[in-house]
């Protein structure tokens, strides 16, 4: 797990300069939409069916209010319409800023 060295908004997209010098730019409509929290991915009952979430929802009008650091491997993001729950790892976003 690589950690940020440095994250940035420009425009409407983060910015994640890595430790290893890589670069990653994630749109906060994508961010938010995968946003790894259960109101949004929904839950699974033990027989595997799903029950909530969000899915199809239209989060281009969203943006990234602000961040916060989550211990040594995730941040909490303040989205433009309210949600803050979701916890999204240094491998989450690496991978969201690789799509």
């Amino acid at each position: 797990m690589i950690p940020p060295k440095n994250m940035q908004l420009i425009g409407s997209e983060l910015a994640i300069l890595w430790e290893d010098g890589q670069e990653s730019y994630v749109a906060a409509a994508s961010l938010r939409a995968n946003s790894p929290s259960a109101s949004v991915s929904g839950e699974q009952d033990i027989l595997g069916n799903q029950y909530g979430g969000e899915e199809g929802k239209d989060y281009s009008q969203v943006t990234i209010d602000s961040w916060t650091s989550v211990g040594n491997y995730a941040y909490r993001f303040q989205f433009s319409d309210g949600h803050n729950t979701g916890i999204y790892s240094y491998d989450l976003l690496r991978q969201l800023g690789s799509e």
